[in-house]
């Protein structure tokens, strides 16, 4: 809970609702802003000329020393892709894990953009109190390592937004969930609960990552030529297991792409 009472609370989706990309919620606490996840969509087939498309930052821009962080959930660019021109607009703290904030540096620095903007390195233990509330943190899964969801306590419950996430029973390291932490969450009682994860809509569920990783496995040993493996850039689970599947089959492998290079240099950088 926070540590007053709060007399105003407001929730102002920016972007990301119904689509997928430009990820950006923005709670109002009294009279502080909290903006969590500045992502980037990219263009539909009828776009033509436009190469990204970032959320509207009107109303930040007009109550920018209004706002006391901004708060990322994970490293994929439709949650971090926007924050260059969000900085280019406001100044104001900017809260990650670190994987996370080390993806939003490099794609500030690839932009060239010339940006004024305080990086904190938080984890999952990590409590952030402010005038209003009280900020914590919880390790989700998703295909991202380092990815969180964020608890924004209020007089009147916790305001919790997930992040892009999925639940695997099989998930370790990088990639196991705090199932304690949300339960506690909503034993002491959720005002709003904003969950985020692509496909929710449809029933069953998805599918674990260690049958994936077994037929990823049986793939390399049945092979007898070359494999060619495609996937998103940022699909760090899925590089991870052609890695493991390659160790196991003493195969080489050859990384081709910018943007895989790029991720897989800062995944590598959490074991350091």
């Amino acid at each position: 809970m926070s540590k007053r009472k709060n007399d105003s609370i407001r929730i102002i989706p920016l972007g990301g609702v119904g689509e997928i990309g430009k990820n950006m919620y923005v709670v109002e606490v009294d009279e502080d802003l909290f903006v969590i996840d500045s992502g980037l969509k990219f263009p539909e087939n009828d776009m033509l000329g436009i190469d990204v498309v970032i959320p509207d930052f009107y109303f930040l821009e007009n109550n920018k020393e209004r706002v006391r962080g901004i708060f990322l959930t994970h490293g994929h660019e439709d949650a971090i892709g926007a924050l260059p021109y969000l900085l280019r607009k406001i100044k104001a703290p900017v809260y990650g894990t670190k994987l996370t904030l080390a993806l939003a540096k490099a794609r500030i620095k690839e932009l060239n953009q010339k940006v004024e903007g305080k990086f904190f390195t938080i984890h999952s233990n990590s409590r952030l109190s402010f005038n209003s509330v009280n900020v914590t943190f919880f390790k989700t899964t998703h295909s991202i390592p380092d990815s969180v969801g964020i608890a924004i306590h209020t007089s009147e419950g916790a305001i919790v937004h997930t992040g892009e996430f999925k639940f695997d029973q099989s998930a370790t390291g990088f990639y196991r969930p705090d199932i304690g932490k949300m339960a506690q969450l909503g034993e002491k009682g959720v005002l709003c609960l904003l969950s985020d994860s692509t496909e929710a809509e449809r029933p069953g569920f998805t599918t674990s990552e260690s049958v994936i990783s077994r037929q990823l496995s049986d793939a390399f040993h049945s092979a007898k030529e070359r494999i060619i493996v495609s996937c998103f850039s940022a699909n760090l689970i899925r590089i991870q297991q052609v890695f493991d599947a390659a160790k196991e089959t003493n195969r080489k492998v050859a990384v081709v792409g910018k943007s895989l290079e790029k991720y897989m240099k800062w995944h590598l950088s959490l074991d350091t």
